[in-house]
């Protein structure tokens, strides 16, 4: 028995539509815990003003700062950039990595109300745009392009709301950040995001709308500062950001090649901190700061596994109120 041949037109677009199921169906999906689900009547709800009756979550981090690295992004072409605090603060020298063991150094602004910090080079890379004037939405995507365990890699996360981040230790405060569900992150990539502290969380159009500063992995949580904490940042440090700066549209399904584009441009880069009475040690790529870890006060309460070494754990405890 003979079928009719099919055309060649209907056999490249039956390929090709194979190809696009395929990608599709692994899109977000590379070792992150499953979202949850959204709450009836609540997605896309623009997210309210902060209050001090929104949920909180305690971090602690410690008392002295450790060498390490962290991500850093660029706000303005002149060399001005954006951290997490907890990254830089009480370093002895702070340096943005331009190629592999060679950094600029950078002077380092602290705002004490919040958890963005400024970093300040000579010269610089083109900064990203910033959408702090935007209006979030439950539900929005935010894409977190760094260097999570000191290598590049990225997340993919849905905002859930704000909650209260009430810091314990070092720097002792409480502000108001977002939480957001992780959806996707790079394909083998798993455990802990340290070393994607003060990663820019970017919306679908590449502007920056805050800092990744936390994680409570077991949940599957980023936390990333408040777009006002980022303006506070900016305006306290008297540095300006880019008045015009080109995002590129960002998606689930190329996440991955912006964020390559952002880390070979430097526009998104790593920086190191070098602690005080540590001049001598300079941490490489893969010695990634830990991140402030809400989940890590739950497991100081309970024994240790068996055979679990004291570098297991987050250096930040942290438990709910």
């Amino acid at each position: 028995m003979h079928f009719p041949r099919l055309p060649d037109w209907l056999v490249y677009a039956a390929v090709v539509l194979a190809l696009l199921i395929s990608a599709v169906g692994r899109q977000e999906n590379a070792a992150a815990p499953p979202p949850p689900p959204p709450v009836p009547g609540e997605e896309g709800l623009p997210l309210g003003p902060a209050s001090p009756f929104d949920p909180a979550v305690v971090v602690e981090v410690p008392q002295t700062a450790e060498p390490g690295a962290g991500t850093a992004f660029a706000v303005s072409d002149d060399g001005v950039w954006m951290t997490a605090r907890h990254v830089v603060e009480g370093c002895s020298h702070a340096a943005i990595m331009v190629a592999d063991g060679r950094g600029v150094d950078a002077e380092v602004f602290i705002d004490p109300r919040g958890e963005a910090a400024i970093l300040i080079t000579e010269g610089g890379a083109p900064a990203l745009p910033l959408g702090l004037d935007r209006t979030l939405r439950r539900g929005d995507r935010a894409f977190h392009p760094g260097y999570p365990q000191g290598r590049a890699g990225e997340a993919t996360s849905r905002l859930l709301g704000r909650e209260n981040l009430v810091v314990r230790g070092r720097g002792e405060r409480t502000e108001s950040v977002l939480v957001w569900a992780e959806t996707g992150r790079t394909d083998g990539l798993t455990g802990t995001l340290a070393g994607l502290s003060g990663a820019p969380a970017l919306d679908s159009g590449g502007r920056v709308i805050g800092v990744t500063v936390a994680e409570a992995p077991r949940r599957g949580r980023i936390y990333t500062t408040s777009p006002e904490t980022v303006l506070t940042a900016l305006n306290a440090s008297g540095r300006d950001a880019a008045s015009f700066a080109v995002g590129e549209p960002v998606t689930p399904e190329n996440y991955g090649r912006v964020a390559d584009n952002l880390r070979r441009d430097l526009r998104v880069a790593q920086v190191i901190c070098i602690a005080p009475g540590a001049v001598n040690a300079r941490p490489g790529r893969g010695t990634p700061a830990a991140m402030p870890n809400p989940e890590a006060a739950d497991d100081a309460a309970s024994p240790p596994a068996q055979g679990a070494g004291a570098g297991d754990a987050s250096s930040a405890a942290a438990s709910e109120d």
